[in-house]
């Protein structure tokens, strides 16, 4: 017989809740049925994880406003499989970010001084708070993979002399390079391998209130056909590379870098802030066999209410997954209770964390995200392997995976404004009958 475990959520008040086959059955045994159909004979990706990022801003709440026990209590839902959600992909930022206490790279000089040789190179910002956290993120799931992007190289080495605005110098191509070997080495030494690293956050745009740079796809292939895979080479690193990370409605520039730099580059990371998911498979169609990754996606005040913020997340992330992603990473693991804390001059924050910490009372909240993400990462564990699903309902959206235990994962979502009746039909002949509230999240653990 087949075992079945669920998890619901239909509205704010019920949200990633257990429960039995019988709870979920239709009301009538003469209910329309729309069809998922799964079908493990048909083979995608196999996935890395889901997870968010220890941004400055969220690893000082974490680390330093919570209390001890909270914070203990905190990581093990995070990164516990059994007692927690079981988040697997941690995408930090290299230095500062837009949500950082102030502006930090890993080699920061006084105006005017330059240092190619990275003699006063030092992680030791992050050693107060961010890099605990991994330590502590791995012990609770030695599968966690850590990727490595920066907003901006130290200010030196730009146009702009600051990390505000700019491109990178050519002349300091060699060193930039050296400067990714030795994060990737200083983390290793406290026992975190970086799994991957993209050349660039967001190297369309350029903030003028917090760190960042335009890296143009020509400029970067060189970077990282010439300069920096070699460096990998010489030095005996297999961290991946993947270029772009940045949204989805300028495919041309991966394209370009994949053309120009071929083999140094891994894959490709993107974000949801402009454009479709589809992207994703256009590229990886122009060049098969090269990984897709989603490394940067939040949610906030943009689309305020519940339903439909926790849609957006739902929605998009069974899109992402079906376009062939190998992660899905959200964006800060935790802000405060004004979005913060944010580079000075950054102004009002709009966006959202997977959970809330707030400064004055020190109350942590575990928000929409957290529980969005609970219903992929709770049951398409790393290594799954992405299997077919459709559906004979456009509105009932599906992705499934079978896992590296046998076990097969489907998260479904009713994106239509009716309750729907589905029957769900399983490799092996099994199926169940279900019914879904509108715009509500259904994951199903089949054994």
């Amino acid at each position: 017989m087949l075992d079945l475990k669920l998890y619901y959520s239909k509205g704010e008040g019920e949200l990633f809740n257990e429960q039995a086959p019988r709870q979920l059955a239709p009301a009538s045994s003469e209910a329309e049925l729309a069809a998922i159909t799964v079908d493990d004979s048909v083979t995608y990706q196999e996935m890395d994880g889901f997870g968010a990022s220890f941004t400055d801003s969220s690893a000082y709440l974490i680390n330093q406003v919570l209390e001890p026990e909270q914070r203990a209590g905190l990581m093990r839902k995070l990164f516990d499989a059994e007692d927690g959600i079981g988040l697997s992909v941690l995408r930090n930022p290299m230095g500062a970010s837009d949500y950082a206490r102030d502006f930090y790279s890993y080699n920061d000089l006084p105006d005017g001084q330059t240092d190619e040789q990275l003699e006063g190179f030092s992680i030791a910002h992050d050693e107060e708070d961010i890099i605990p956290l991994l330590q502590e993120a791995v012990r609770l799931n030695p599968d966690v993979k850590l990727m490595g992007s920066p907003w901006s190289p130290p200010g030196w080495m730009k146009t702009s002399g600051s990390m505000i605005g700019g491109e990178l110098e050519p002349r300091y191509y060699a060193s930039y390079a050296n400067y990714f070997v030795r994060y990737i080495q200083s983390y290793a030494a406290h026992g975190l391998p970086v799994y991957a690293v993209t050349p660039q956050n967001e190297a369309l745009y350029s903030p003028v209130h917090y760190p960042g740079m335009i890296f143009p796809p020509e400029a970067q292939a060189e970077f990282v056909r010439d300069y920096l895979k070699p460096s990998f080479v010489r030095n005996g690193i297999g961290t991946k590379i993947l270029c772009y990370d940045h949204n989805w409605d300028k495919p041309e520039y991966p394209l370009t870098v994949l053309e120009q730099a071929g083999d140094a580059v891994d894959g490709v990371a993107w974000h949801w802030y402009g454009g479709r998911p589809s992207a994703q498979t256009d590229v990886l169609e122009a060049f098969p066999g090269k990984e897709v990754h989603f490394t940067e996606g939040s949610g906030g005040e943009w689309i305020p209410p519940f339903e439909k913020a926790f849609s957006n997340v739902m929605r998009t992330g069974i899109e992402i997954l079906r376009n062939h992603s190998k992660s899905f990473v959200l964006w800060n693991m935790a802000l405060d209770e004004n979005n913060g804390p944010a580079v000075p001059g950054f102004g009002q924050s709009t966006c959202r964390g997977i959970v809330t910490v707030n400064q004055q009372t020190k109350e942590l909240t575990y928000t929409l995200d957290y529980y969005a993400l609970a219903h992929f990462s709770k049951a398409i564990r790393p290594k799954a392997v992405r299997i077919a699903s459709e559906s004979s309902k456009e509105e009932i959206r599906s992705v499934a995976f079978r896992n590296a235990d046998g076990s097969i994962a489907v998260v479904l979502f009713n994106d239509s404004g009716e309750t729907s009746n589905v029957e769900l039909n399983l490799p092996g002949g099994h199926a169940a009958a279900l019914s879904l509230a509108p715009k509500s999240a259904l994951t199903v653990i089949a054994k």
